[in-house]
């Protein structure tokens, strides 16, 4: 064994006991009676529901609506929670048959109940308007006020309720299939490195690795792997494209990118005025940064693979799970001992996935589920700096759906948009907290500009993918696009949002292909954009005036689904649709910048 693979082993061993998850708090198992009774009585319940209710909400009272909207709700959990359960136990391992059969077999049998549901909301999109806000006045009724807001929205894009079922039974053979294909191909693809064959989350994690040739051959291998197989992630990407495309054009959504706004419950002109204003900060943000960066390490560009390169002063010790634990909840706690209580629930129940195994899926994560249960966290630790941070961002998503669970099923799902405040909102917690406790200069150095980075991967490389989403959704709809095709698009993007300072050589060009959100939710990642500034924002709001935010904070979490952004931000005196608002996050990022120049 080499040095370097002899080192990374030992790193493996010094991170402590990881948790792996118990999910046994869903179900016992796969063919526990529990499952089989759930999947038997919401068939059941499902016909039941809707030989009482189809079509005669527009002739019920208040109180009878609400009644309705109640058993819908108890059923979708029910549902929920089962696919949940899917959901999870394929995520543990995405390369096993039998685990993979089960998870598609989920599916199967819950979209087949889902569909005797449909024509629910189709209905209530159906009644009238002035009638319905008559009926809002009741008591009865008012508490489903927010859903009924959020359920109405799409009215302009609802179809038949025969193409409605339709749309919904083929999703299980259609996007879902694709979806799986792509999963199960990256998980089960190897990268030789160093004589070992790892997987893509050990691969790609080696790219911040403090050796230069290590992190040259992990860029290397990544490219030459994914190349390999990219034309069947330009089919994929191709057919789930055109797939939606096809679905827009029937629901008349005027762009590729608004059924994603709406379904975030935020309008296209908020959402383009953040990405206008990203993308003119790329010069002052990324350009300078990477330039400053290559002057740090001595070269007049950066190669790709060192983007993410710790600094050559910076102390890359490996941070043991346990002291990984401690850091993030002691940043949660100061700010709010309620916060670090409902986080500490984590650690010390099996909620936590934690160790890189293969099959496994990469990345990171934090699952809802239902609300009568409690989320669980995939993260595939490694004990690095960035890794503490992933643990503090998915922890901040988990406390959040902790505490939005009191409002019930349908009321605590959060929009994209704003379920990424809690998560970089945690992130900067404890980033704030490691600054704080470290006293050698250099080393503070090396955190911030961990931290510019971190910013920079989270706000422009993220817009600079929805703009390479837009580009290949706009190019489809003249016809299918090659692999060469969309590696130019990707190529471009990268280096109009990463500026000269930036090296790229050929094989970068596949990077596009091993992103998941392109396939499992377009649009998606704009969120975290979204997310940054409106966290900066908020964190400047709490700089100033600490006294009584953190349980502001706390009830704006409770809200969950219930309240729109502009009623969220309110009490901070925060306005997303106001322009300064995102310039005034950007301006965070590049204070920070500021600091790092005049530290040389």
């Amino acid at each position: 064994m080499s040095q370097s693979a002899a080192a990374r082993t030992q790193t493996a061993n010094d991170l402590g006991a990881l948790p792996e998850w118990d999910l046994a708090d869903l179900y016992p198992g796969r063919d526990s009676a529990e499952l089989k009774a759930d999947l038997a009585r919401a068939e059941r319940q499902a016909d039941e529901f809707a030989a009482k209710h189809a079509t005669k909400l527009g002739g019920y009272t208040p109180a009878e609506l609400a009644n309705a909207i109640a058993d819908y709700e108890r059923l979708d959990e029910t549902l929920s929670r089962i696919m949940s359960y899917a959901d999870l136990t394929y995520a543990g391992n995405q390369t096993d048959p039998e685990t993979a059969k089960f998870y598609q077999t989920m599916q199967e049998r819950v979209n087949a109940i889902a569909t005797k549901l449909i024509f629910f909301t189709l209905e209530i999109n159906r009644l009238d308007e002035t009638a319905l806000a008559a009926q809002l006045k009741d008591k009865a009724l008012s508490r489903w006020q927010p859903w009924l807001r959020d359920v109405r929205v799409r009215k302009p894009h609802d179809l038949s309720d025969e193409l409605e079922k339709l749309l919904h039974e083929k999703h299980v053979a259609g996007r879902s299939a694709w979806t799986r294909l792509f999963d199960e191909t990256i998980a089960g693809l190897r990268f030789p490195i160093d004589g070992k064959e790892v997987t893509s989350a050990e691969a790609l994690h080696l790219l911040s690795d403090r050796d230069r040739s290590v992190r040259r051959a992990a860029a290397k291998s990544i490219g030459e792997v994914l190349g390999r197989n990219v034309r069947l992630f330009a089919l994929v990407t191709n057919t789930l494209v055109k797939d939606k495309e096809i679905e827009d054009r029937w629901r008349k959504f005027p762009k590729p990118i608004s059924s994603r706004n709406l379904a975030n419950l935020v309008e296209d002109e908020v959402v383009d005025a953040l990405i206008g204003a990203v993308r003119a900060s790329f010069p002052k943000l990324a350009h300078r940064y990477y330039k400053m960066k290559a002057k740090w390490f001595g070269v007049d560009q950066l190669d790709y693979w060192d983007r993410n390169a710790p600094l050559p002063e910076s102390d890359e010790r490996t941070i043991p799970w346990d002291d990984a634990r401690d850091r993030v909840l002691t940043a949660y706690s100061k700010f709010s001992p309620e916060l670090g209580a409902v986080g500490r629930k984590f650690f010390e129940s099996q909620w936590i996935d934690a160790p890189v195994r293969p099959g496994k899926a990469p990345g990171a994560f934090a699952h809802p589920t239902v609300p009568s249960a409690h989320p669980y966290l995939l993260v595939n630790y490694l004990g690095k700096t960035r890794d503490v941070m992933t643990l503090a961002h998915e922890l901040g998503h988990g406390v959040h759906q902790v505490l939005a669970a009191g409002q019930g099923h349908l009321l605590s799902q959060t929009p994209l948009t704003l379920a990424e405040t809690a998560s970089v909102f945690g992130e900067m917690l404890t980033f704030r907290s490691l600054v704080d406790a470290e006293k050698d200069p250099r080393q503070r150095k090396a955190m911030l500009a961990g931290k510019v980075e971190d910013m920079l991967n989270t706000v422009v490389r993220q817009i600079a993918f929805v703009e390479f989403e837009i580009r290949v959704h706009d190019e489809r709809r003249q016809g299918e696009l090659t692999a060469d095709r969309i590696n130019e698009i990707w190529l471009d993007v990268q280096r109009e949002s990463l500026g000269p300072a930036l090296r790229f050589d050929d094989e970068y060009k596949y990077y596009w292909t091993y992103i998941p959100h392109f396939v499992h939710t377009p649009f998606y990642v704009y969120a975290y954009a979204f997310g940054d500034c409106l966290v900066n924002s908020l964190y400047a709001a709490y700089s100033k005036a600490p006294a009584g935010f953190a349980q502001k904070y706390l009830d704006m979490l409770r809200s969950g689904g219930a309240k729109r952004h502009k009623e969220l931000l309110a009490p901070f005196g925060l306005d997303a649709s106001d322009p300064a608002f995102w310039a005034g996050g950007l301006n965070v990022v590049a204070g920070l910048i500021d600091e790092l120049e005049a530290l040389g």
